[in-house]
């Protein structure tokens, strides 16, 4: 006595997919092939095209970044160019910045390589020109800043930057 081996679900698909009628079949295959395009659209279509929607506007940020990283690339060579300063020239380069830049709102004090800014009512583009000027000229660099806007819209409170050493 031999037993026959169990037949696979692909083979007992086949088996009834050939019991049904003509119509039936092809209206099986119209199903199977509808079934198989959905799933192509969700899995391999949608995503890549909306990826290619997406591009255009990606491309337009990158690119955006990259001329920020490259003009800061350009100011950091430019200052890595500049000779060498030391301590007593940077600190001539912040006091002229602070008396032009800043005038009577600000005071300062100088405690080794850090020198601390008090300001009071500041304006805002003084403030932020003078920072610029500050780091470029006497290489000052802000490490420490508690600042509050006042009701006339300028800054109050301090800022601590470092000198080049000595």
């Amino acid at each position: 006595m031999s037993t026959a081996p169990a037949p696979t679900p692909m083979q007992m698909l086949q088996a009834r997919f050939a019991g049904l009628a003509p119509r039936e079949q092809g209206l099986v295959a119209g199903a199977a092939a509808l079934v198989v395009l959905a799933l192509l659209w969700w899995i391999a279509l949608a995503p890549a095209l909306a990826t290619l929607r997406a591009a255009g506007e990606q491309h337009r940020l990158l690119d955006a970044q990259l001329q920020q990283v490259q003009r800061l690339q350009a100011q950091a060579k430019a200052m890595q160019a500049q000779p060498r300063q030391g301590h007593d020239e940077a600190m001539r380069q912040l006091e002229q910045a602070i008396r032009q830049q800043l005038g009577v709102s600000a005071r300062y004090s100088i405690a080794g390589e850090r020198v601390t800014v008090t300001l009071l009512n500041t304006p805002a583009p003084a403030l932020a020109q003078w920072l610029t000027q500050v780091r470029s000229n006497a290489r000052a660099l802000p490490g420490e800043a508690k600042l509050t806007r006042n009701a006339a819209g300028g800054w109050d409170g301090s800022l601590v930057l470092t000198l080049p050493p000595r």
